[in-house]
């Protein structure tokens, strides 16, 4: 594991490779994020007019806020990382970056495959839409064409369990339905990379042991997963690796139990959940 605090990395001896292993392990990572940094504007809110030339004046009209500072990491195919952090530390920032919704001030980011990502409830839904308008609207967002969806329609509305809900408005849905369904047309979609945000933490017990299940089935097919939770155990249930992240920048990079314990020995597992 490596962190923000203790021995510095350029001390630990490291094994020597072959150029052909290097090749192999750069050719086997489908995510790859290099001294990534996302920079927002604070401007100032709400304040008289008088205040608000004077800083003007003074060239003090807004500083930058790091979401994101020099994050590196990689995620080979068939892995799946984990992140933890506090309220506030980036984790769905960095997400949004690998997804492609928003774009690094600096660094880079390598993807390579198709992704299905839920990063926010109902994301890709028209709430006006019926459940079967918006299985069909959210599948060719994941592109899925007209045949595949008809293929695998059935198999998405008997996942989320919504057989006698699916030709109601996406308004009348509970918000454990819309996870369900959402997450049910994303696995279905069979993606490279599965990006989960935090979703799994709506609807009940037995429905996140089901989608923990279906997680498992694609890591075991190949397929990669990248996720963000404040629950450490199920971090640990999930990921081969950790990445623990706060005000934007990494603390600690690595095997995942070794990552989960430092988290947790820092107290901010407790905030998190409180």
């Amino acid at each position: 594991m490596t962190s923000g605090s203790g021995e510095n990395p350029a001390n630990l001896k490291t094994p020597a490779v072959t150029e052909a292993e290097v090749t192999r392990e750069r050719d086997a990572a489908v995510v790859e994020v290099h001294q990534v940094s996302k920079i927002y504007t604070q401007h100032m809110a709400r304040t008289l007019l008088r205040e608000r030339l004077a800083a003007l004046f003074r060239g003090k009209t807004s500083h930058p806020f790091y979401a994101l500072r020099g994050v590196s990491l990689r995620v080979n195919a068939g892995e799946s990382l984990g992140i933890l952090g506090p309220n506030g530390a980036g984790k769905s920032t960095l997400l949004g970056i690998i997804s492609g919704l928003c774009y690094p001030d600096s660094g880079s980011v390598t993807v390579k495959g198709s992704i299905a990502a839920l990063l926010e409830l109902g994301s890709g839904f028209h709430y006006d839409l019926t459940g079967r308008e918006n299985v069909a609207l959210n599948a060719s967002l994941l592109g899925l064409n007209r045949k595949q969806l008809r293929e695998r329609f059935d198999t998405i509305v008997a996942f989320a369990e919504l057989e006698d809900f699916i030709d109601e408005p996406l308004r009348t849905y509970s918000s454990g339905m819309v996870m369900r369904l959402a997450f049910s047309v994303a696995v279905n979609t069979n993606p490279d990379i599965l990006i989960i945000d935090e979703v799994l933490a709506v609807g009940d017990q037995r429905f996140q042991e089901k989608c923990v299940k279906r997680i498992y089935e694609l890591k075991a097919a190949g397929h990669t997963l990248i996720c963000v939770s404040h629950s450490g155990q199920l971090i640990e249930a999930l990921c081969d690796t950790g990445l623990w992240l706060d005000h934007g920048s990494v603390v600690a990079y690595g095997d995942v139990h070794d990552v989960v314990k430092a988290y947790d020995q820092s107290g901010h597992a407790k905030g998190a959940s409180a």
